[in-house]
């Protein structure tokens, strides 16, 4: 699923449509949220595809300050202090496997999880020569969700490109 961001009265090519999967989207926005409250607050539905947005104006002056964030660092900033924040976040235990790095429920004995071989990498870095979860690798911990959601100061410049032309845009 993902957040289709489809300009208003687009100026160019580059303000028609921007597009972010949700992993992409959401951190995008809370980004100009974080930073630009003031103008970023005024779509209280910008986490949904319900049409919500801005107008040519609040647009284009958001699209300055986030170039302006782009040119000054603070983007770079601010993506850096997240990506430290998230990776703190531990891995969490695999809810296919529980744990085990065996997936032993209905789903995994009936694609013979239990008795996959494993090759030679696997049984090195596992500790064992059978059994297999796809859901974590047959580790038994899989990352934290949140730490799946990315951020870049390229999204962030992207995005400033399109609201620039935009003409206004609209969340579908």
């Amino acid at each position: 699923m993902g957040m289709d961001v489809y300009g208003l009265a687009p100026v160019t090519p580059a303000g028609e449509y921007f597009r972010r999967n949700v992993w992409g989207w959401h951190p995008l926005w809370t980004y100009c949220e974080d930073r630009h409250e003031d103008i970023a607050g005024a779509v209280q539905y910008a986490h949904f595809n319900s049409g919500d947005g801005l107008d040519a104006d609040a647009s284009r002056i958001l699209a300055a300050r986030l170039f302006a964030d782009v040119d000054s660092g603070a983007a770079t900033e601010y993506v850096r202090a997240r990506d430290l924040i998230l990776s703190a976040i531990p891995d969490t235990t695999c809810q296919l496997c529980e744990g085990t790095g065996i997936r032993t429920d209905e789903v995994g004995v009936d694609m013979g999880m239990p008795r996959r071989e494993l090759n030679i990498d696997q049984v090195a870095k596992l500790g064992r020569k059978h059994g297999w979860c796809n859901g974590c690798f047959g580790e038994g911990t899989t990352m934290a969700w949140e730490r799946e959601y990315k951020l870049t100061v390229n999204d962030i410049s992207e995005f400033a490109v399109f609201l620039n032309t935009c003409g206004g845009f609209s969340i579908q």
